[in-house]
């Protein structure tokens, strides 16, 4: 004689890749994915048929004000469902409400956003020497200037000679050597040759480096990552972000006690409903969002699989590591030791792995480092690699440009009173000639 099965109601949310809802012509529903398989293994062995149930915001759950909880747990704290096939991040706040099951995958939660491109860098002509190596470079051609000044000054009193604009000789020397250019003077005697041959040697090697290093930055690709932690995230104000609502990194920041979580759940943008459904507004960088792995990386399986390229990009800091995802069920399941069973013996079989992975294709491509999509590595320079310097020679151009429109009447006043004074003079030269003229004819 067969036992009656028992009929349970069953709480889903979809969750891709854990879970996905699939509309049926009669209106119904039923899931898809590695926890419908874990469910039918359960209907079976348990011995019960099931009614799935959905929320109507897909919701987790989360405590309300009155001690109620929404989605999901909501429909287990109340005894409307046996379990929820979701499954669930397992935190103290929720075990408060519901029984877990041991965990049938351990994930980590990171930030998912549109993936940086290969641009080139305005500023890229400065950034082969730190700050510290052009302030020493600045600090040495003053110096170099001011000892070639001393060491002349002090070598035309001893050997009695004397050399005119010593100081503009000197520095626009300094400026010609360290830029590889001749020049047609030179000190006079020994000791300032000396110098000579000594900030000669220098230029040399600094040019050699700066333009070595310089070639290869500006031919390698490189790509300037401006979010790859937490706190990239908050000091940033180009990309906004946004939570997933009723999710467990929602409650995690709303009760955060450090700044740094005070401020994301502060400074977020929103919420929305759930990574795989954010894809492609995470993709065209309207958002950077807080999400599990699994679900970022089946995101960028369907993005290679459909476009063909990468669009999405995930910070390399995790914002929280191994957090354990377990099946709940309602406070004391008769259900819930047969099932930690059930879990148990799949793990260790690696099946519930399996599932996973089998949801999960071409992601390989797109885990690379974005300097990496140009696949040939060197690239030639285009137009933008030149933008700094030639903004820097513009701003030079202009900047003489000025110095003329300003000073320029200065100059031509000062012109004209020296043309004046030069006419009266001959004048008076003249005036005077005559009045000797006529003491001579007066003799």
């Amino acid at each position: 004689m067969s036992v009656a099965k028992a009929n349970l109601k069953i709480a889903v949310g979809e969750w891709v890749p854990y879970t996905k809802f699939v509309n049926l012509p009669d209106g119904s529903f039923t899931i898809s994915g590695p926890m419908k398989d874990l469910l039918d293994i359960f209907s079976s062995l348990l011995n019960f048929e099931y009614q799935l149930m959905r929320t109507s915001d897909n919701l987790w759950g989360g405590p309300l004000a009155n001690g109620t909880w929404t989605g999901m747990l909501g429909l287990l704290h109340r005894g409307e469902a046996e379990l929820a096939m979701a499954p669930f991040f397992v935190t103290p706040q929720r075990e408060a409400v519901c029984d877990f099951s041991v965990p049938v995958y351990t994930d980590s939660q990171a930030i998912l956003m549109v993936r940086p491109t290969v641009e080139s860098d305005v500023s890229g002509f400065i950034k082969p020497f730190t700050f510290e190596v052009w302030l020493l470079i600045f600090l040495s051609i003053f110096s170099i200037g001011t000892a070639m000044i001393k060491i002349d000054s002090t070598e035309g009193k001893l050997f009695d000679f004397s050399t005119p604009s010593i100081a503009s000789k000197t520095f626009i020397w300094v400026i010609q050597a360290l830029s590889q250019e001749s020049s047609e003077w030179l000190p006079r005697k020994d000791g300032g040759r000396l110098l000579v041959t000594t900030w000669l040697l220098a230029s040399l090697v600094f040019m050699s480096s700066y333009s070595g290093i310089l070639t290869a930055m500006l031919t390698v690709p490189r790509v300037t990552i401006p979010i790859d932690s937490l706190a990239d995230l908050v000091a940033q104000d180009d990309l906004p972000w946004r939570l997933e609502a009723g999710s467990m990194m929602y409650s995690f920041f709303e009760e955060s006690e450090n700044e740094m979580g005070q401020k994301v759940f502060r400074d977020k943008a929103g919420t929305f409903q759930d990574c795989w459904a954010a894809r492609e507004n995470i993709a065209k960088g309207d958002f950077a969002a807080i999400c599990d792995s699994t679900t970022m990386m089946k995101a960028m399986s369907w993005d290679f699989s459909t476009t063909g390229d990468c669009h999405l990009y995930i910070a390399r800091q995790k914002v929280y590591t191994n957090g354990l995802l377990s099946i709940a069920f309602r406070n004391k399941s008769a259900y819930l030791p047969h099932a930690n069973r059930i879990i148990t013996t799949l793990q260790e079989a690696g099946i519930i792995s399996k599932w996973l992975r089998d949801q999960i294709t071409n992601t390989s491509q797109c885990l690379r480092p974005p300097s990496a999509d140009r696949s040939d590595g060197i690239a030639p320079l285009d137009l933008q690699s030149f933008y700094g310097p030639l903004m820097v020679l513009a701003a030079v151009f202009y900047y003489l440009l000025f110095c003329m429109r300003c000073f320029s009447p200065y100059f031509l006043r000062c012109g004209h009173g020296r043309r004046g004074l030069g006419a009266g003079d001959s004048s008076a030269q003249s005036e005077e000639i005559n009045q000797m003229k006529l003491q001579a004819t007066d003799r």
